[in-house]
C-alpha cells in the first residue's frame, strides 16, 4: 500500500510531511539535560524534600511521596523537577510515564529520568506521544537487564517522537487526550470508591454486624453438610493444556478457576483425556460452590460460588464441588460462610501434607465444617444487596474499558497526524 498525498515514511512511521522526527536530546532545554534522580534517597524525614518513585507517576503526586533530607537532596540539585517536565522510569518496570503537576516541587529518584522541554514543545503532547504504543515498543525493546530492567540516559536521549511543526498544533493534539485520561481517572476514583464501600458493607451483613430492616433472629450455627444436597469430586489426569473447542470433548478445571481476588473463571480448565469423558456426576453447574482442597497452603479452602458454567466442564480431585439445598442456602451465602475466618481455620487445623507448597484437607472435613447463616429470606436478601453492588461496579468497569479503547483510538489517528486538529 503505498503513501498517501501529504504524508512521509520515517524512522517512526508514516506521518504529515510537515511533521518531524526529533529525539528527546533535541526537544530538551540545553541548560536542563535529561537526567537520573537521587541514587539513594535515604530514610523518610518529616518536612523533608518530597521525591518521585514510580510508583508516583501518573498518581496524585500527594500520597506516599518519600521525603528525603535537605543534606541528601542537596546533592542532586541538576535533577530537581518543576511542573510540567516529563518523568519516565527507567529502572525496574520501565517506561512508565508522567507529567509533573502544577503543585510539585521537589526531586526524583534514581528509578526516574527527567526531561524538561524547550519553550516550543508541549509537554503535555510530548507525555502523551511517550504512552502511546510505538514509543512504549521502543522503550521497552532498549531496556536491558536480567534480574531488574534498565534504560540508560544515552539510549533515552536517542528516543525519537514526531513533532508537528507549531506549539499549538501540539497543544490541540494534547487537549482531547488529556480529556480522556481525565474522563479514565475519574471511572478508576470511582470504581475504587465503589469497591471500598462494597467491602465494608460485605464485611458488616456477611458477619451479621448490620442487619438489614426486618432481620432480626440470631443466624444458626450449622454443618456444611447440613445444607446441601451433594457434594463431588473429579479426576485430575495428565490433560492437554487447553480448552475443549468442540461439542464431543469435556473439560477438568483447575484450581486457579477458583481465586480469592477474582472469583469463579470457568475458562481455567483443560481438555480431560477421552476416557474421562461423560461423567455428568462431576459436572459443574450454576448455584454450585466450589472449595479447593489440595495445593499450597494458601490456595486451599478458597471458594466462590458458579454464576455460570457451560456444559462438559467437571471439577478435579484437588477441589470440592457442593449442591446448596435451595431451602436451606443460597450459593452466594454459603461460599460467603465457607470463607469465614473460623471455618478458615477449621480446615487449617485439618490440612496436612509433607510441605507447605502441597496439602490437603480430606472431603469429610469440609463436610463438618462449622458455619453461621441467616434465615433463607434473609439470605435472598443479603445476596441481592451485594449483586446489585456487583452490577454497579461491572457496568462501571465495562465504561471504563470503553473509556481506555477510545483513548486508544485517539491516539493512533491524532499522534501519527492521520486527523489535524488545526
Amino acid at each position: 500500500m503505498g503513501i498517501k498525498p501529504g504524508f512521509k515514511q520515517t524512522e517512526v512511521g508514516v506521518i504529515p510531511e510537515d511533521w518531524d522526527v526529533r529525539p528527546l536530546s533535541e526537544i530538551a532545554q540545553d541548560g536542563s539535560p535529561i537526567c537520573y534522580g537521587i541514587v539513594q534517597v535515604g530514610p523518610f524525614v518529616e518536612n523533608g524534600i518530597p521525591v518521585l518513585a514510580i510508583k508516583n507517576l501518573n498518581c496524585d503526586y500527594v500520597s506516599n511521596i518519600h521525603q528525603a533530607s535537605v543534606e541528601v537532596e542537596r546533592l542532586y540539585v541538576r535533577s530537581r523537577v518543576q511542573p510540567n517536565d516529563v518523568v519516565i522510569s527507567v529502572k525496574g518496570t520501565t517506561g512508565r510515564v508522567g507529567i509533573v503537576p502544577n503543585h510539585f516541587t521537589g526531586n526524583i529518584s534514581r528509578d526516574i529520568a527527567r526531561v524538561r522541554l524547550r519553550e516550543d514543545v508541549d509537554p503535555k503532547y510530548v507525555f502523551h506521544m511517550l504512552q502511546s504504543g510505538l514509543s512504549q515498543n521502543r522503550l521497552s525493546s532498549a531496556a536491558v537487564g536480567t534480574t531488574r530492567m534498565e534504560l540508560s540516559i544515552s539510549i533515552l536521549k536517542d528516543v525519537c517522537i514526531p513533532i508537528p511543526p507549531t506549539k499549538t498544533e501540539q497543544e490541540a493534539i494534547s487537549v482531547p487526550l488529556g480529556l480522556a485520561d481525565a474522563l479514565i481517572e475519574s471511572l478508576e476514583r470511582l470504581i475504587a470508591k465503589k469497591r471500598h464501600l462494597k467491602q465494608g458493607v460485605k464485611q458488616e451483613l456477611l458477619t451479621g454486624k448490620m442487619r438489614l430492616p426486618g432481620f432480626g433472629e440470631e443466624w444458626e450455627r450449622v454443618k456444611v453438610g447440613d445444607v446441601i444436597q451433594k457434594y463431588f469430586c473429579g479426576p485430575s489426569p495428565t490433560c492437554e493444556e487447553r480448552n475443549i473447542v468442540n461439542e464431543e470433548e469435556w473439560g477438568v478445571l483447575k484450581t486457579t478457576a477458583i481465586t480469592w481476588e477474582y472469583g469463579w473463571d470457568w475458562t481455567k480448565h483443560k481438555t480431560l483425556p477421552r476416557v474421562f469423558w461423560n461423567r455428568p456426576d462431576q459436572e459443574v453447574r450454576a448455584g454450585d460452590v466450589i472449595v479447593t482442597k489440595a495445593g499450597p497452603r494458601h490456595r486451599v479452602g478458597v471458594t466462590c460460588w458458579v454464576d455460570f458454567a457451560p456444559e462438559r466442564i467437571v471439577v478435579s480431585g484437588k477441589m470440592i464441588a457442593l449442591r446448596p439445598s435451595p431451602e436451606r442456602a443460597v450459593p452466594f451465602m454459603l461460599s460467603a460462610a465457607i470463607s469465614a475466618r473460623d471455618t478458615q481455620e477449621f480446615l487449617n487445623q485439618r490440612t496436612t501434607g509433607m510441605a507447605e507448597s502441597q496439602v490437603n484437607f480430606e472431603n469429610e472435613a469440609l463436610i463438618q465444617a462449622p458455619i453461621l447463616l441467616p434465615r433463607l429470606d434473609e439470605q435472598v436478601a443479603i445476596t441481592a444487596i451485594l449483586t446489585d453492588m456487583d452490577d454497579d461496579i461491572t457496568t462501571l468497569e465495562n465504561k471504563l474499558t470503553k473509556a481506555r479503547q477510545l483513548k486508544t483510538g485517539m491516539m493512533q489517528e491524532l499522534l501519527t497526524g492521520r486527523i489535524r486538529l488545526t
